[in-house]
């Protein structure tokens, strides 16, 4: 399986969280969430789509197959040990936002299960 890009990922925790709030996740709030153009959802749904991470809901929009809602709780769980490991240091609320769309793309497995250790204990 090719790895994910940083663009895939962030789309696949985008509607994720989007399914998780409000049920249901459509182009016009994804390019709202992500910030970027319809036209460029619209493309990257087709790839996500053919790689086998979503499906076309009639009038609803996307949902994640079984492999998208891994990768999206993957991709969350990630960002939540980081916000929480930076809180813990006394990071910013701000500065953890920006600094966590970096760092989340880039953490293994390995390490954010160090992290996890260290928040809890």
């Amino acid at each position: 399986m090719t790895p994910l890009t940083v663009p895939s990922e962030d789309y696949l925790e985008r509607i994720y969280e989007l399914l998780g709030e409000r049920g249901y996740a459509r182009v016009t709030d994804i390019a709202e969430r992500l910030q970027v153009k319809p036209a460029s959802v619209t493309r990257m749904l087709q790839k996500l789509e053919g790689a086998g991470y979503l499906n076309r809901v009639a009038y609803r929009g996307f949902s994640l197959t079984e492999k998208g809602k891994t990768v999206g709780r993957k991709i969350k769980k990630r960002h939540q040990v980081l916000a929480a490991f930076l809180k813990k240091l006394g990071v910013p609320t701000r500065v953890i936002k920006h600094d966590i769309e970096g760092l989340e793309h880039h953490l293994s497995d390995q390490t954010l299960k160090k992290l996890e250790l260290f928040i809890t204990s």
